[in-house]
């Protein structure tokens, strides 16, 4: 599985944070730029949790990976053919809405073929081998980027969907169970039933969670591409390698975060994981909105590394505890998700339009303040989350 994330990842990773610089270099301004990601973020959301319930429904879940991984390498190429507002647009969507069946389809797969109780172990090598890939890809990109173009960062995506094609279909069909791949009990399992969708809508922990993720999304989503324009805007240095550099930075973090959220989970729970991932957001848009530079680099996207890296093992492994036994797990999964993309949706917009007309430092810094209703929200229902997620087990000690 760790390999499938490590493939997954650099195709996912591949073209997205260079698209900025591409049509900034194409004469697009940046309030359009966010615009255009803010349409594929919507895509995103609004498919997230239909993918889920995709995914706990399908007893063909190599499949739908193979397919979503094919669709979005060919969604790459159609920004080399026209950087028409509605082609790129098109583009975004369906790239969007593949990406949307991944998360949750390797989640499940995970989930299916190490139980829950390997699971919170699993993903955090999972997690730590996506953001390796996500190295491994911005590197590759950046170098390739700045010799050849856009066109080769285009062509490496395609031989990445390649690859997680021919990893996920290594893994065995039937060494993957479907009933504990989407959280169905035993009891349940046994007369072929899973309970309503109520669950995952019922749960107070579950909505904190999704809600305290908007928010931190909302305020995250665009901080990357925007350092990028902003430091392109500037001049500093080459636009391609910079980008490459934020993403190296970020993932090389996200590898250590990811195994640290890990270790922190098993002995303390996830509430404190989640807690330092928020905090990391207001003082990484602070430090962004103070150096636009390659100094500045290191800081920012090392804090970004923290959040995101926590984040990725701390929430799948919240959300798995929470419905475990209802056999909604993957649909609680696309659930959470779709408000977090929520967030993550509008960001790029509200980022960008900022930046267009008050400049790249006040964004940031607005930015990074929406984590504080996150950071508020966490504190407050403290008490409430504890007691929501000891139902489930020892998952959340606060």
């Amino acid at each position: 599985m760790g390999l499938l994330n490590f493939w997954v990842a650099d195709l996912q990773a591949g073209v997205g944070p260079f698209l900025g610089i591409f049509l900034l270099s194409c004469g697009w301004q940046s309030g359009w730029i966010g615009t255009i990601m803010t349409i594929g973020g919507v895509a995103g959301m609004v498919m997230t949790a239909p993918a889920g319930a995709l995914i706990d429904a399908t007893s063909r879940k190599r499949m739908v990976i193979v397919v979503s991984s094919i669709f979005t390498a060919v969604a790459a190429f159609l920004i080399l053919f026209s950087q028409n507002f509605w082609i790129v647009s098109g583009s975004q969507v369906a790239t969007a809405i593949a990406g949307s069946v991944l998360g949750p389809g390797i989640t499940g797969i995970t989930l299916g073929i190490v139980g829950q109780r390997g699971f919170n172990r699993q993903n955090g090598y999972n997690q730590a081998c996506n953001h390796a890939g996500n190295v491994i890809s911005a590197a590759l990109s950046g170098y390739l980027g700045m010799r050849f173009g856009m066109h080769a960062i285009v062509v490496l995506s395609a031989v990445f969907a390649i690859l997680a094609v021919v990893t996920i279909l290594s893994i065995p069909a039937d060494s993957i169970d479907n009933d504990e791949a989407r959280g169905l009990s035993k009891n349940a399992a046994e007369h072929d039933e899973a309970r309503g969708m109520s669950s995952v809508f019922k749960s107070k922990g579950l909505l904190v969670l999704a809600a305290a993720l908007a928010a931190f999304h909302l305020g995250n989503g665009a901080m990357l591409p925007l350092y990028g324009i902003a430091a392109a805007s500037k001049a500093e240095g080459n636009p391609m390698m910079f980008v490459a550099f934020t993403i190296i930075i970020a993932q090389v973090t996200m590898v250590v975060a990811s195994i640290v959220a890990m270790r922190m989970s098993e002995k303390s729970g996830y509430w404190m994981v989640l807690l330092i991932s928020f905090i990391a957001l207001p003082l990484r848009g602070y430090i962004a909105s103070r150096m636009i530079s390659h100094t500045g680099l290191y800081p920012v996207q090392i804090l970004d590394g923290i959040g995101a890296g926590l984040q990725s093992v701390a929430v799948p492994g919240l959300v798995a505890k929470i419905l475990d036994g209802t056999g909604r797990v993957n649909v609680g999964q696309g659930a959470v998700m779709t408000v977090q993309n929520m967030g993550a949706a509008l960001s790029p917009a509200i980022g960008g339009w900022i930046a267009q007309e008050f400049g790249f430092s006040y964004s940031f810094q607005i930015l990074g303040c929406f984590a504080l209703i996150s950071i508020a929200l966490w504190l407050t229902y403290a008490k409430s989350l504890r007691s929501a997620y000891d139902k489930s087990g020892d998952c959340l000690t606060a």
